[in-house]
């Protein structure tokens, strides 16, 4: 059984349901209720008795309950008394990272933070927007970089980036479709959305594929649950000619000469990036970070 799903069994009965769990571990209440059944059946024994006003623990449930509780503190203990020796002798500052962050949003206000503690060191993990605020969760990260305000007492955010984005298309979709003030959004119905999984950022993707579809796009097959949508796929798929895929203005990836990206009209689609961190942390190389990302930022944006 692993930390995640003892964490995720003693919200469940803490909280009474699988709603008000769900919202305290930042998670889906189908994705979480998926964790439940799925342990049910690990162990061969019904934990939890459903019911239209809530879920309560059977007599099993209660004593993996009392057990449960016990092996969480002595990991939190584990995992606190690590984070102690490693201040002692030098801290890891864990950052999670989304894919296409800008690239100068984090240099300057790292240098910061090891200039004012050079014997900080700085470990970085790409992660989705929902795995990072799960590792936040488990103590893994002190900083997450997502693409949607978390929920919930237990975290502090800031806004700190904002871009708009434009699309990727082949040269001579491109010279079709563009116009005085970029391509319309309902330019691109027909084609193919290279698009990412909901499971890893489910309110940006369900903003997004609102305004998508508020244009008269059809959105076609979801993308599947874990896949990563790296520079790789987005380009290969444009380069085919049936596909288009977002980007900011600023992507760095290289792009091949068949693909182009150009503004949207009217700039309808903004990408935000907030950064997280645990209301209950008390860094001080966490709080040098999260002050130098504390400045105004432009929108990533076109002339």
């Amino acid at each position: 059984m692993e930390i995640r799903e003892m964490r995720a069994f003693v919200a469940v009965v803490e909280e009474g349901g699988l709603s008000a769990a769900a919202r305290r571990l930042h998670v889906s209440q189908p994705a979480l209720s998926q964790t439940m059944t799925t342990l049910e059946r690990r162990l061969g024994v019904q934990l939890l008795v459903r019911s239209s006003t809530g879920v309560e623990a059977t007599d099993a449930g209660m004593t993996l309950l009392a057990g449960a509780r016990a092996v969480l503190a002595r990991h939190d203990e584990a995992i606190a008394a690590v984070t102690r020796r490693g201040a002692a002798g030098g801290s890891v500052l864990r950052i999670g990272i989304p894919l296409e962050l800008p690239g100068d949003l984090l240099s300057g206000p790292l240098a910061e933070v090891t200039a004012a503690d050079p014997e900080t060191r700085v470990q970085a993990r790409h992660l989705s927007s929902a795995a990072q605020l799960a590792a936040l969760t488990a103590g893994e990260l002190d900083l997450a970089l997502v693409r949607e305000h978390p929920v919930g007492p237990d975290f502090d955010a800031m806004l700190v980036v904002e871009e708009r984005l434009g699309v990727l298309l082949t040269a001579t979709l491109t010279a079709k479709l563009a116009g005085p003030g970029g391509i319309p959004l309902a330019a691109l119905a027909g084609l193919s959305w290279v698009g990412f999984p909901r499971s890893g950022s489910p309110a940006w993707y369900d903003e997004l594929t609102a305004i998508l579809r508020s244009h008269g796009l059809e959105l076609g097959p979801d993308a599947p649950q874990g896949q990563e949508l790296i520079p790789e796929v987005k380009l290969a798929a444009v380069a085919t000619g049936g596909a288009f895929a977002l980007a900011p203005p600023d992507w760095a990836q290289p792009l091949p000469g068949s693909v182009v990206w150009s503004a949207l009209a009217g700039q309808p689609l903004v990408r935000r990036t907030w950064a997280v961190w645990s209301a209950h942390s008390h860094r001080r190389d966490l709080g040098r970070l999260v002050a130098a990302l504390d400045r105004p930022g432009p929108v990533s944006t076109v002339d």
